[in-house]
């Protein structure tokens, strides 16, 4: 039988022996070691995301034996996160093409965010009870790094719409359940704002089921963007004041700053979006790794190489401060120490995230280049390096041959060689793409003599 992308038709034959082979490789699940060639034989009955879902669960140490998922946020934290998450704006329509729907289904429908953690949680009240014995709660966490494989947590690693049948779950707890998941990606900037996912019993990996969760997430998506574009209409209508329709558009963005690949940071706050000079994409970098803050000694030692720089720092602080007054009153950095009151999403923290949870393709969708190439910050420095260094580790021990080759397309890995042999390894023998690598590296080898 093939390895397919998705299970075989509820209740076939086909679907019967997936199941009896997870459950022959949950039995050898406790022999699991990630990157070993005895791994990869002793689960070789799963589909390949499947058995490659199992690896990546096995190197994060999530537990199959732990019955219940990790609550992540109590109640208090839960509802303000929820209040201040984009996809709240969205959830009418999640509640009237999918919630609803379900009450009298035997299905669940959960919107997760970007790590995994379930924010919303509805459907069947019947299988709601049930799912409690599990976690599979709001303010749960459902990331692969905590629960293994499941369609949220394998979705949001791979990117990728998923459906996970019974005994394919990592954990043991969940082998009575089916469910499908699809990425929500932001309409302006493409990146992954979370997953909405619908938990049931054999159904819910049905081949309509999956239709019907993609077309609801498209939906979502386009009136988020028209949300946004309304929000951007009232605003321009009153510039000058802060309208209401502006204070309520907070939910409907996540403030963000992209520093990889560019030069100068672009920074958008509530929905308005600037290009900054050099050294305020440096201050801006430094002041959103350290979210509380830093004194003015430490800010100038991580901004300028050297000593004696206090007065050029104020004067540059006194420049930013006018610049982020004019995009939200609410951002402008405050001092002693040096901090930002507003949080930032930079994207160099998202590819952090994801490599710390194991979502290393997604880590290489967002890596658009080296954190501000041009600059010598050492604290710009320090960064730079520290998210190169762990992505291309992550990639070399953990990466498919497709990733790898998109990573060797990056400035920064024009002279890889280690990163191409690895790619002979992983490649077959008979493989056409081996010819290519094979020409790379005698250009390598060629330009460094030169």
């Amino acid at each position: 039988m093939r390895n397919p992308i998705h299970p075989p038709v509820p209740g076939s034959e086909a679907a019967a022996l997936v199941q009896k082979r997870a459950l022959m490789g949950h039995e050898r699940l406790d022999s699991l070691r990630p990157g070993t060639t005895a791994a990869t034989q002793d689960i070789s009955g799963l589909r390949r995301l499947v058995r490659e879902s199992w690896q990546r669960s096995a190197s994060l140490q999530a537990n199959p034996d732990v019955a219940e998922a990790p609550l992540a946020m109590d109640q208090d934290e839960l509802e303000e996160y929820r209040r201040q998450h984009p996809l709240a704006t969205i959830m009418p329509v999640i509640k009237k093409l999918l919630v609803q729907p379900s009450h009298d289904s035997g299905l669940l429908v959960a919107v997760g965010d970007d790590v995994g953690r379930l924010l919303w949680v509805d459907g069947d009240p019947v299988m709601q009870h049930r799912a409690e014995s599990m976690m599979f709660v709001a303010g749960a966490d459902w990331s692969e790094a905590s629960v293994g494989t499941s369609a949220p947590g394998t979705a949001l690693a791979l990117d990728r719409s998923i459906q996970i049948s019974g005994a394919e779950h990592f954990k043991r707890s969940v082998h009575p359940w089916s469910c499908t998941a699809v990425p929500f990606h932001d309409p302006d900037s493409g990146a992954v704002l979370g997953v909405v996912d619908i938990t049931g019993t054999e159904t819910a990996v049905a081949a309509h089921t999956l239709s019907l969760v993609e077309a609801t997430v498209a939906a979502a998506q386009a009136q988020l963007r028209i949300e946004r574009l309304k929000l951007a209409a009232a605003v321009r209508e009153k510039p000058r004041r802060r309208s209401a329709a502006a204070t309520s558009g907070h939910a409907l963005y996540r403030n963000s700053l992209q520093l990889l690949g560019r030069d100068q940071a672009l920074l958008s706050i509530d929905g308005r979006t600037v290009s900054l000079s050099a050294r305020h994409s440096e201050i801006l970098a430094i002041l959103g790794s350290h979210p509380d803050g830093l004194s003015a000694e430490d800010l100038c030692a991580q901004l300028y190489p050297g000593d004696g720089y206090s007065a050029t720092l104020r004067a540059e602080m006194v420049r930013l401060r006018k610049v982020m007054q004019e995009l939200s009153p609410d951002a402008v950095p405050e001092s002693r120490p040096y901090r930002l009151p507003v949080e930032l999403l930079p994207d160099s923290g998202q590819v952090l995230n994801c490599l710390q949870r194991g979502a290393h393709r997604i880590a290489l969708e967002i890596y658009k280049g080296a954190v501000l190439p041009r600059s010598e910050a050492p604290g710009v420095v320090q960064l730079r390096e520290r998210v190169s260094h762990l992505l291309r580790e992550a990639l070399l021990s953990d990466g498919s041959v497709d990733s790898l080759l998109k990573y060797a397309e990056l400035p920064e890995a024009k002279y890889d060689v280690d990163l191409r042999l690895a790619v002979l390894k992983l490649l077959p023998p008979r493989s056409p793409k081996r010819a290519a690598v094979v020409a790379d590296l005698e250009r390598i080898e060629t330009e460094l003599k030169a």
